[in-house]
């Protein structure tokens, strides 16, 4: 029986100068109904005026406001840690959510919902729908394997995208409403099982952005869950709004790929292959990614 004392769910937004989305965010979860849950607002040092806005606006927001912009992983980490994450927690389930998302009312009691009928489920996504109506890709992925990622940067994957074998990254080769396991969801809108986050532990902060959630769901698996793409629920998606595909974000985006095959699969990836993977990275990555790999650096 759940412990009456718990919430279903413990909301983490992590914002970094997003205001209006953001606001509009917390306005949809509003409207969430069905569900004990609570939203903990984590402000990474913006200077727009977000967390101002939140402590007006949504004062029965929990807000954390941090001094600095450590990062996705490290700025999740710290709304979790606020809560009591992950030795004891608050809430039988944590859900990440980006602030430039908009939730329509029912979603989150569908996600719940879903993952109290599945207890071998440790991660549940949604359907995640840009603006212009299609599936953000990034929802439903397969593990950046030495070979997934071959056949993605090589264009096989655009090539053949109804082939499980080059379509394995974004998963093409499944229908849109077909409800699968998959290796990982996004972290834009992620469901957690609290007894998964105790098994396996808050996110990596080696990663700043780009990567973590994939590594999460990774860890997830590895104590014995499922991670399942749920179709049923859809969850709109304004993406980049933060990053923007600055340079930074495209470095960053190249130096998580570096730390996930480092830390998953470097090590069982016979030689000749891995010079080719590390030379891969360091030609996209830049010159700055390039030293990192080169001095075999990963933190």
């Amino acid at each position: 029986m759940a412990d009456p004392d718990l919430l279903d769910l413990y909301v983490v937004i992590l914002n970094y100068n997003t205001r209006e989305l953001l606001l509009a965010c917390l306005a949809s979860l509003r409207e969430q109904r069905g569900l004990r849950f609570e939203t903990c607002v984590v402000d990474n040092a913006s200077t727009d005026g977000s967390a101002d806005a939140v402590a007006e606006a949504f004062p029965d927001v929990r807000l954390v406001r941090s001094p600095v912009n450590g990062g996705f992983s490290a700025g999740n980490n710290l709304g979790l840690r606020a809560a009591g994450w992950p030795d004891a927690g608050n809430a039988r389930h944590i859900l990440l959510l980006n602030p430039d998302t908009v939730v329509p009312a029912g979603a989150l009691a569908g996600l719940v919902a879903f993952t109290d009928a599945h207890p071998d489920v440790g991660v549940t996504g949604p359907r995640l729908l840009l603006m212009d109506g299609t599936l953000d890709k990034a929802c439903r992925r397969g593990f950046p394997t030495p070979a997934a990622a071959f056949y993605r940067l090589s264009g096989l994957s655009k090539l053949f995208p109804r082939s499980p074998r080059f379509g394995r990254y974004n998963m093409t080769y499944l229908p849109e409403d077909a409800q699968a396991d998959v290796d990982s969801v996004v972290g834009a809108c992620m469901l957690v099982r609290g007894e998964a986050v105790r098994a396996c532990g808050l996110m990596d902060e080696r990663f700043f952005m780009y990567g973590e959630d994939i590594d999460w769901c990774l860890r997830v698996k590895k104590v014995g869950y499922r991670v399942v793409y749920f179709p049923d629920v859809i969850v709109h998606h304004i993406k980049r709004a933060a990053s923007r595909l600055s340079p930074k974000a495209q470095y960053e985006f190249q130096r998580a790929m570096w730390l996930f095959y480092d830390k998953h699969y470097r090590r069982s990836t016979a030689a000749p292959l891995d010079l080719l993977v590390r030379l891969g990275l360091m030609l996209r990555g830049g010159r700055r990614l390039a030293g990192e790999i080169w001095r075999g650096k990963t933190a």
